[in-house]
């Protein structure tokens, strides 16, 4: 039981591997020749395109979209997804597997639309090491009050008092 399980389980993740994700654009969106604002456009895409996600690089996915491949920003996709929620209950751990899988009786399927951006794992804020340089150089952007003032005033920016839900 357990080697027909494990092989359904190897067997689904290979499928998923296989498979290049769809997305759309939710919106009209650049197609950049590399993962940066400031890279040529390859192509711009209206809403609605569909693309294949090729590979993902931080805030960015590269794209293949009608032949043509490219960056697109992360938040200008959607991605549809299947959920299947099984309105038949069953005891047998396969059938729920089955449920799962989408190969249950009785389903309802829903499409959604999610976008998910990964955060820090556990391991890697324990791994985690300072980097002095990088610090060191962050330190250089910052700007004391009297300096900012003094951007402001040079700038003619104009003080405006901004009131907001929950200020005292």
């Amino acid at each position: 039981m357990k080697a027909i399980l494990l092989f359904l389980l190897l067997a689904c993740a290979a499928l998923g591997v296989a498979a290049q994700e769809q997305a759309f654009t939710n919106r009209s969106t650049e197609m950049k020749e590399s993962a940066s604002a400031d890279a040529k456009t390859v192509a711009s895409l209206p809403e609605s395109t569909p693309v294949k996600v090729l590979a993902r690089q931080g805030g960015w996915t590269r794209v293949d979209a009608s032949g043509k491949q490219g960056f697109v920003r992360v938040f200008h996709l959607r991605f549809p997804a299947t959920v299947a929620a099984a309105t038949s209950s069953s005891g047998s751990s396969l059938a729920g597997l089955g449920s799962a899988l989408g190969f249950g009786r009785g389903e309802a399927k829903a499409n959604l639309a999610t976008t998910g951006v990964r955060g820090l794992s556990p391991e890697d804020l324990k791994n985690a090491s300072p980097d002095a340089q990088a610090l060191a150089k962050a330190h250089t952007y910052r700007a004391d009050k009297p300096a900012a003032e003094r951007f402001a005033r040079e700038g003619k920016l104009n003080a405006v008092s901004v009131d907001y839900e929950g200020r005292k």
